[in-house]
């Protein structure tokens, strides 16, 4: 019987399977598998006889003197900040983020600050007419920028034009709108992607321009597509927001050339995105009391604290089952807080709904928030506020002890910048800077409810 010359790939995760099925047993998602022509050797990729010799690998010391990687300033500081200061050229960036969030409003602000600046910058996009761009330019301002712009999705066509044009910075709208006449699969598929997104970044790497890709999500918030995508990039960038919240977060979760999780903020206006330089401002509530399930949490994200108010709400529950409600924090681990404080520490929250919400649309990843959120539940379970000049931070472990956090003396400077005078936090040695904070060193979880007013049964 014949081979067949026709595989069938998942468009979740790439697995490849010889059958189609409704299922993919690799990834566990249902009719993600489409039928694809079968990948063959390259013709010539082996051409050479194994016998004959090729030239030698030219090996180097690690303690060389290599010079660090020139940048080029795209005139927004929040871009480079999260680009580990500046676009690095012959190298491959990823924009990913969900539809509407402004990935093309941020990219198109930076191709003009770009050209603005002396560079040469093409813009091309494969999902609007080149008459919507213009439009979305003009309203942010940035028509008279000598931007090249162009609508394609033939991957040899824009091949060709970025080589006539030779130019610093390419921008592709998006990497799942190209294709390649040689791949039997329709635009946006695993194959297409994969192989679109090689060849885009081989001719970075040859010809030393800076290419950015912008990446449609899933359901999930990953990046569509190939993982074997963010593997050939250099750097991977996540644009986040909530629907109805002007904030916007630019985050890294890979770069060869900068930090990982460094964030940048951005405000959404009329006229665009507006860079934000201290967002711990726009994170807090008012200047006035807070009321009870209000909680001020001195986070770090990448190498900027940030100030943000957590808040939570224990409300007598109408149902059998109580529930559990969150925004920007990890719900297993509220459910780990509350069995801390009622195990530890004798609060009973099993007749009560539980909504914890971080303030501004941020997403909070780093353990040190436990106590926040801790202070917080025990606030609103008690009805008390917390002091109005009080900042929290730590670990809760499962046996209620309280473990230091990381660069305690950067979150006490942004909280004393701030105007904060106290905080809640482990035991830890005090750096320069922290001294107009005043520190209640917490230990236990016991110690943050008894420092709060709340009496325990442990």
């Amino acid at each position: 019987m014949a081979k067949s010359d026709h595989v069938f790939t998942c468009q979740a995760c790439g697995a490849i399977w010889p059958k189609w099925a409704g299922k993919c047993e690799a990834c566990g998602e249902w009719n993600t598998l489409v039928e694809e022509a079968a990948r063959t050797a390259v013709p010539g990729a082996l051409a050479a006889p194994m016998g004959k010799k090729g030239k030698a690998l030219a090996f180097v010391e690690l303690a060389g003197d290599a010079e660090p990687p020139s940048r080029l300033a795209s005139g927004i500081s929040e871009f480079d900040r999260v680009c580990g200061g500046g676009l690095v050229p012959a190298s491959a960036i990823l924009v990913g983020g969900d539809p509407g969030v402004g990935k093309s409003t941020l990219l198109l602000q930076a191709a003009a600050a770009l050209a603005r600046n002396g560079q040469s910058v093409a813009y091309i996009t494969g999902e609007e007419a080149e008459a919507q761009v213009q439009d979305r330019a003009r309203r942010l301002k940035a028509e008279q920028s000598p931007v090249q712009l162009a609508a394609e999705t033939d991957l040899r066509k824009i091949l060709e034009g970025l080589k006539q044009l030779k130019p610093d910075v390419a921008i592709v709208d998006s990497i799942q709108t190209v294709w390649a006449d040689g791949v039997e699969a329709a635009p946006g598929t695993v194959a297409q992607v994969r192989a679109c997104a090689h060849e885009l970044v081989r001719f970075a790497k040859k010809s030393g321009c800076v290419l950015i890709l912008v990446g449609h999500v899933t359901k999930d918030g990953q990046i569509a597509g190939p993982r074997v995508v963010e593997h050939l990039v250099d750097a991977v960038i996540y644009f986040e927001g909530e629907r109805g919240m002007p904030f916007r977060i630019l985050r890294a979760v890979k770069n060869r050339f900068g930090p990982t999780d460094e964030i940048g903020v951005f405000e959404m206006l009329e006229q665009g995105l507006v860079e934000t330089p201290n967002p711990s401002a726009l994170f807090l509530g008012g200047a006035g009391e807070r009321p009870s399930g209000a909680a001020v949490f001195a986070g770090v994200e990448g190498s900027r604290p940030v100030l943000v108010e957590i808040q939570a709400l224990a409300a007598p529950t109408a149902y059998g089952t109580p529930r559990r409600a969150v925004v920007g924090w990890d719900s297993s681990r509220l459910a780990m807080i509350l069995a801390v404080l009622e195990t530890r520490c004798g609060l009973s929250f099993s007749g009560r709904d539980v909504y914890l919400s971080v303030a501004g649309g941020l997403r909070i990843t780093e353990p040190a928030a436990d106590l926040a959120v801790a202070a917080a539940l025990i606030s609103a379970l008690a009805d008390r506020p917390l002091p109005k000049d009080c900042v929290i931070f730590g670990e809760v472990a499962l046996s209620g002890e309280v473990r230091p956090a990381g660069r305690a003396d950067l979150r006490l400077k942004e909280a004393a910048k701030l105007g904060f005078s106290s905080a809640f936090a482990p035991p830890q040695k005090r750096n320069g800077g922290s001294e107009a904070v005043k520190m209640r060193n917490i230990s236990h979880i016991a110690d943050l409810a008894a420092a709060i007013g709340v009496e325990t049964t442990d």
